[in-house]
């Protein structure tokens, strides 16, 4: 059996560039603190030689992983995408490496994931809103795990969150319907048990309705799984009614996009035969057809804010407190008032 060839060290990339093996160390783990043509030597001798760190002894010296672990609810649509691509761009930045998982919503899966990246030594957990057994936050407080919440804010709520108030959010939209004169509302909401982000925003939509003198009986309300085909099953059963809703928000664009796609199929033309809002404003929310009205969240600037505050929680104990993120309405043409009038128009 042939001998495994040596392989190289810090040492020999140190030699080859003409440098200390401290000036080799910055130009991999701080490359910022070293000026741009040693940095380029070194990493041109990394190249050639086929150095890669150690990274056990980098782990061992600092006492951390430089791991942070995110679990997510779905990979299944776009919901997640962007604010984890921009949350894992910045986490390289900073020298961190990522693990992901998903939990198909299943908390039972989330417990077993959690466990599995503190086994891993996940020096920080990312997770998505609030609802989930207390003893998961007991189980990361006594391994001393820092974890940040990220697509929620409730400044009620102890733990330390990066994200945006979904029950203000949707309050905006709910109030942009009803001064559009609509009045016989359809509502599709993600399941709302064990997700706070969806039953906030349904929460959002009653305040604004009840305030306005809207009877509770007179909001129609399908809760579904998100998918596009389980918001276009929901749609058709509002519009199956001897009044069917003049306006029908969906909890996120996905479940609105399934519910433009079945006003098609049953020939019914958006907005002015039905408005359709969404929440999220993903990707699908401006190519579908008609484009969108829906709640713009900033899911990259989250996921870069969510990256750094977990880094600092990780190397400095802080934790926060951290604002809250602003969302805003994305007026476009799924939305016309009660004449069917449409004033909204698609943006780039």
């Amino acid at each position: 059996m042939p001998a495994k060839p040596k392989l190289p060290t810090l040492d020999d990339v140190a030699k080859a560039a003409g440098v200390s093996t401290a000036t080799v160390s910055r130009c991999l783990n701080a490359p910022d603190r070293v000026v741009k043509a040693t940095k380029d030597r070194v990493l041109a001798e990394v190249a050639r030689l086929g150095y890669t760190p150690n990274f056990g002894a980098r782990a061992m010296a600092a006492k951390r992983t430089f791991t942070v672990g995110a679990i997510i609810p779905t990979m299944d649509n776009a919901i997640f995408a962007r604010g984890l691509q921009a949350f894992q761009e910045q986490l390289h930045e900073r020298g961190y490496t990522l693990l992901v998982s998903s939990t198909s919503y299943r908390p039972e899966i989330e417990a077993e994931q959690v466990r599995t990246l503190v086994a891993r030594g996940a020096d920080g957990v990312l997770l998505i809103g609030y609802d989930r057994d207390a003893a998961i936050y007991e189980y990361l407080a006594s391994r001393s795990v820092p974890t940040l919440i990220a697509w929620a804010y409730d400044k009620e709520n102890p733990q330390p969150s990066v994200g945006f108030d979904n029950r203000a959010s949707m309050q905006a939209l709910a109030q942009l319907v009803w001064d559009h004169g609509h009045r016989r509302i359809g509502v599709i909401s993600g399941t709302t048990q064990g997700n706070d982000r969806a039953r906030r925003r349904l929460e959002g939509l009653r305040d604004v309705f009840a305030q306005n003198g809207l009877p509770h009986e007179a909001l129609k309300v399908i809760e579904t799984p998100y998918g596009v085909k389980n918001g276009g099953i929901a749609f058709a059963k509002l519009m199956a009614g001897d009044m069917p809703p003049s306006v029908v928000m969906c909890g996120n664009d996905v479940l609105a996009v399934g519910a433009v796609r079945r006003a098609h199929l049953m020939k019914l033309d958006v907005p002015r035969d039905v408005s359709i809002t969404g929440f999220d404003d993903i990707e699908l929310a401006r190519i579908v057809s008609p484009p969108l009205t829906t709640v713009h969240v900033p899911h990259r600037k989250m996921g870069r804010a969510a990256a750094n505050a977990l880094i600092d929680m990780v190397e400095t104990d802080s934790i926060g407190p951290f604002p809250p993120l602003q969302s805003k309405i994305r007026m476009r043409a799924s939305l016309a008032d009660i004449n069917g009038n449409v004033t909204g128009t698609p943006d780039p």
